[in-house]
């Protein structure tokens, strides 16, 4: 029998990178998935991409309606949650002299005010025992020039999953983060452009101990990890960084 066989996953940010990398996983091994993405064309590879029994909706969770609209869907045709996989996120990397109110805000928004309120929105969906993890990063512990706000974001982030482990372990769900260093996805293309990024994936490179990149299979497993095997541990941060964050 499949791994995960009457498992049901949400992917909360899962048409690209780790989110569609972790997707792939839970649907191979026999979970019921749903995904959620905003961008139309990654919404479509999505569904092109995935196999196995997989819902990807076009869902943003910056916004209280879709949220709304999301719990009512899962309610209705899922029932209950077993893993609530958080990984919607993104960045500008500015000097912090350079950011402006606008782009403050949409990066607090997505990176940290949308997954309080998913997770407030779904938590009484998540089946007692169930799990729920969040995807932080190594930002968030590193003094990384020209992320600064996304860096403040993703350590809220950290912090809210300590208190969402205290008030939801009477329920025996876990809440835990995956931390990610440097991940072979096209996130630093998008933000940074392809010649800035090239630069920066070299500076990356330089300074990971391991000398490599991650790929975004070896953040699914820790999340599979977090989300099933791991049944002692809550509260946790699960660094898949290369030793970037430790060493």
């Amino acid at each position: 029998m499949p791994r995960f066989s009457g498992k049901i996953v949400i992917v909360i940010g899962g048409t690209s990178g780790i989110g569609l990398a972790s997707a792939k996983l839970f649907a191979e091994q026999g979970a019921r998935v749903l995904v959620t993405g905003h961008s139309k064309d990654a919404i479509a590879d999505a569904r092109r991409d995935l196999d196995g029994d997989v819902t990807v909706l076009e869902s943003d969770a910056t916004d209280s309606d879709d949220i709304a609209g999301l719990a009512e869907h899962i309610s209705q045709n899922l029932k209950a949650i077993d893993l609530l996989f958080f990984n919607a996120g993104t960045t500008v990397m500015r000097p912090f002299s350079d950011v402006s109110a606008d782009e403050y805000d949409k990066l607090m928004d997505l990176n940290a005010r949308s997954p309080f309120f998913v997770v407030q929105e779904l938590a009484p969906l998540i089946r007692d025992g169930g799990a729920i993890v969040v995807t932080t990063s190594v930002a968030n512990v590193k003094g990384i020039v020209g992320n600064i706000v996304y860096s403040a974001a993703k350590a809220a982030l950290r912090s809210m999953v300590r208190t969402w482990a205290r008030e939801l372990a009477p329920r025996k769900i876990r809440v835990n983060a995956v931390t990610p260093g440097p991940i072979s996805t096209s996130i630093l293309d998008k933000v940074m452009g392809k010649e800035a990024a090239e630069k920066a994936r070299a500076t990356m490179l330089e300074n990971n101990p391991m000398k490599r990149f991650g790929h975004p299979d070896e953040v699914a497993r820790a999340v599979a990890f977090l989300g099933f095997d791991a049944t002692f541990t809550t509260g946790a941060e699960l660094p898949v960084d290369g030793g970037a964050s430790q060493l």
